[in-house]
């Protein structure tokens, strides 16, 4: 029997034929398994059984079944191989599949808290409203063996077209139970929130994955506020104490009710149209290398 698990979702991004080869190369002696369909990914770790470490080569969206399939007592790798690849450089690995491959041989690992939202886990975000609407609309684009998901610049067009749809200007639509009104809300389990290329975004500067989820959304949004938001994310400050943001910190669960339906991501995944969310940390959660 192999030592450990390789699980492998052909279709991300930046995962080929050549690049599995190599990563195999680099971590030897593991049994590699090709996801086939949605949820396989948490089938094979829930499956998995008497092996040193299960390592993931995929994007965020393989990261998060993986997480979703695993009890926490077997080490997980994340190897960067989708276009964001927002969990394994959250948790400070190299964007290269290889580099990130010889990091986690050394077998360094760090227990993590993990978010969940609906019952469904996530690694590093969850987001009701405007963000989730930005991973549909990208998905909208599909994706392929060559080419995986849309990129980088396929969401920042999408962000900046649904927000120029709304001319800029977004209106209460939820309330978060005990804490006020907002636009959106979104749930963070570490800083960045997410990266667009090399550029880190700071949504909720001061989560970090051994404390609880921050909470975070713009009250309302404004064409006038917009640079002052923009300068919050690139900056990682200043919304923590501002009073047109929304920011809970450190908290084990948050209500959200929405007005109407709206759309729900985990990590990057859209989970269909909601009108309640809860969102609750599991601290201590698992075990990842690092």
């Amino acid at each position: 029997m192999a030592r450990a698990l390789l699980i492998v979702n052909p279709y991300a991004s930046r995962v080929s034929e050549a690049g599995i080869e190599r990563v195999v190369g680099v971590l030897g002696e593991v049994d590699v398994r090709r996801t086939e369909r949605p949820g396989h990914a948490t089938e094979l770790a829930r499956e998995a059984a008497g092996v040193e470490a299960i390592y993931v080569f995929s994007g965020d969206g393989g990261f998060n079944e993986v997480l979703n399939g695993v009890d926490g007592r077997i080490p997980v790798g994340f190897v960067p191989g989708g276009g964001a690849s927002v969990l394994p450089r959250a948790l400070g690995l190299p964007r290269d599949p290889e580099a990130a491959a010889r990091r986690l041989l050394e077998g360094r690992t760090r227990r993590i808290g993990l978010g969940r939202v609906n019952g469904r886990r996530f690694g590093f975000a969850a987001g009701v409203g405007l963000d989730a609407e930005f991973v549909r609309r990208v998905d909208a684009h599909g994706r392929t063996m060559e080419r995986g998901r849309a990129g980088n610049v396929r969401f920042a067009w999408t962000a900046l077209t649904v927000l120029a749809e709304a001319r800029f200007k977004l209106e209460p639509v939820l309330e978060v139970r005990g804490h006020g009104r907002a636009a959106f809300a979104l749930g963070a389990n570490c800083d960045p929130y997410t990266y667009v290329g090399a550029l880190p975004l700071h949504i909720a500067p001061l989560a970090t994955f051994e404390d609880g989820l921050d909470v975070v959304g713009a009250r309302r949004l404004t064409p006038g506020a917009l640079p002052r938001f923009v300068t919050y994310v690139l900056r990682g400050r200043g919304q923590e104490r501002a009073r047109d943001v929304l920011y809970v910190h450190d908290v084990d669960r948050a209500e959200i009710v929405c007005d109407h339906p709206l759309p729900l991501q985990a990590d990057g995944e859209d989970l269909g149209d909601v009108t309640e969310v809860v969102l609750e940390a599991e601290r201590d959660a698992v075990s990842v290398l690092v």
